[in-house]
């Protein structure tokens, strides 16, 4: 959390609030130093662990160390300028869902923002030193960049994200706050944006990558992909699987529930329906806030048959904020606080209302909010018996593979409207199928930013104006698009052979709970927990 401050203020722990990320060199080398420090005390006690508990601990924090090490050795903060995980973007998203409990909370903030220019400046730097050798941003994500930079800009300053937290209740030094916040953000915080705009404008645009040329295997440095999967899988067995189930096993789905829901079973039909009638469209921004609200609150009332574990923190919908919407995804979500100050949020898209699709609208909230990651991470961080960065961090394949379980469990218990919004759920599953080829062909396979908008485009029912925002946060992110649909499979996997194994005394309910009981934890070690409860003498 030192060495990430605004994500700790996040969790609602107050200890670094007056201060933003350091992203300097020395700041790097000082961190990476602790983490292979603590790599190297880990390597020792391993060996001699005999608790199930603390092999699984011990297991995902040698995961978490050498993703964080990785992450430092091939210096990606010198290719984060774009609009996913550029410390612009990140800065923007999080200053509003800060909170500041306490007048002293508060007071500190003040100092962060004191230190923004500073942080944006040092990434310019960073930035610089990694184009000086070739490491340079693909033109597309540059260009989403920009625009989000210009639209922060141009908005008043009376609404800025830094003047957006939440603030002591009645507390009596509010305005007096705000004034001195409103004061920073005119005359350093602004100032520095521009600035940061401007650069990348004129130094990282001339020399960014073409769309021939977008994906990081054109770098010198090859595919820098995170271990994103936590298994062994090659890409190029990735994209195998994401062919078949994009070109076989999906298509086979959508003629079955064609009918029902479009009134054919003809895929080029079912996908020029989806992606083109008016009527699937959301009718404005109220419809798509009512659907996202509709459906977590059905959600919450069925959890009780399928899950023994509940979080006691609830689940929010708010819309993305306008200054982010037009590059933002369609939804996103942020965990609550841990102190109590701010529940989990899920975020929805309604900057363009016409042009996203009705009936995706469900199995996105399923994912995002309950029973998909609001669920998942909120019981994670109420896992009190457990150290705290196992409650709060984790394996993005365990993420982000509950997250699209969610969408095919939410089915299962009754939670769909009807054959559109199940129909939607497929679309979905063909969207994180297609990633698995589009991801690999973009980075590891040599593939054109138009190759890969055309995929997505021959075999999902994506809106096309949603297809190319999709690829360029491929192009930002390698690697965790993977994520999804690696971890659904194997979740599903294990869920069949826990009921074959089993029988009768298959529980599903205790079979979540066993998965949603250790934290975020790799693939791997998921599987080992699941064999031990259908089969506890094999722990021994």
């Amino acid at each position: 959390l030192a060495a990430a401050p605004t994500s700790a203020t996040l969790l609602g722990v107050h200890d670094h609030d007056d201060r933003v990320e350091d992203l300097s060199e020395d700041a790097d080398q000082a961190h990476l130093d602790q983490l292979l420090t603590l790599r190297g005390r880990l390597s020792r006690v391993r060996p001699d662990l005999t608790s199930a508990d603390d092999v699984v601990t011990a297991s995902l924090l040698a995961h978490q160390l050498d993703v964080g090490i990785r992450g430092i050795e091939l210096r990606l903060v010198e290719l984060a300028s774009d609009h996913m995980l550029g410390p612009h973007a990140e800065l923007l998203m999080a200053m509003p869902q800060l909170t500041y409990p306490e007048p002293e909370h508060a007071d500190a903030a003040l100092r962060r923002y004191e230190q923004v220019p500073r942080m944006l400046d040092q990434a310019l730097e960073r930035f610089r030193s990694g184009a000086a050798v070739g490491r340079t941003p693909a033109g597309a994500v540059l260009a989403r960049t920009l625009n989000t930079l210009d639209g922060y800009l141009a908005g008043p300053v009376e609404a800025d994200p830094f003047l957006g937290p939440s603030l002591p209740e009645h507390w009596s030094g509010a305005a007096d706050w705000h004034r001195a916040a409103e004061a920073i953000v005119r005359e350093r915080i602004r100032p520095a944006f521009q600035r940061y705009r401007d650069d990348i404008a004129s130094t990282l645009v001339p020399v960014a990558r073409d769309d021939e040329h977008a994906g990081w295997g054109w770098l010198p440095d090859g595919y820098l992909n995170d271990p994103d999967t936590t298994v062994r899988s090659s890409p190029a067995e990735l994209h195998e699987l994401g062919r078949r189930l994009c070109e076989h096993d999906l298509p086979i789905e959508f003629a079955s529930l064609g009918p029902a829901a479009i009134g054919s079973d003809d895929l080029a039909t079912i996908f020029g329906r989806l992606r083109e009638d008016p009527e699937l469209r959301h009718r404005d921004a109220d419809e798509v806030l009512q659907i996202a609200r509709d459906s977590v609150s059905r959600a919450t009332a069925a959890m009780d048959a399928w899950f023994g574990r509940l979080p006691a923190s609830p689940c929010r919908v708010e819309p993305i904020p306008d200054f982010l919407a037009a590059d933002a995804p369609y939804a996103y979500y942020f965990p609550p606080a841990t102190d109590g100050s701010r529940p989990g949020t899920y975020f929805i898209n309604t900057a363009d209302p016409h042009g996203s699709s009705r009936t995706e609208a469900q199995s996105i909230a399923f994912h995002e909010a309950i029973p998909g990651h609001h669920l998942q991470i909120a019981i994670s961080q109420e896992l009190d018996d457990l150290p705290d960065f196992q409650r709060h961090d984790g394996a993005t394949s365990y993420i982000e593979g509950w997250g699209l379980y969610a969408e095919r469990l939410a089915d299962e218990m009754g939670l769909y409207s009807g054959p559109l919004d199940r129909i939607g759920m497929l679309t979905a599953d063909a969207w994180r199928s297609a990633r698995l080829v589009v991801d690999t062909g973009l980075h590891a396979l040599g593939w054109s930013r138009q190759q890969a908008i055309d995929y997505f485009m021959d075999h999902t029912p994506v809106p096309a104006d949603q297809v190319a925002p999709e690829v360029d946060r491929y192009l930002a992110m390698p690697g965790q698009a993977l994520s999804y649909k690696v971890g659904q499979l194997e979740i599903e996997r294990l869920r069949a052979d826990a009921s074959s194994r089993l029988g009768e005394h298959f529980d599903v309910a205790a079979f979540h709970d066993v998965v949603l009981g250790s934290g975020a934890v790799t693939l791997p070690v998921l599987a080992k927990l699941v064999d031990d409860w259908i089969d506890p003498g094999s722990a021994r």
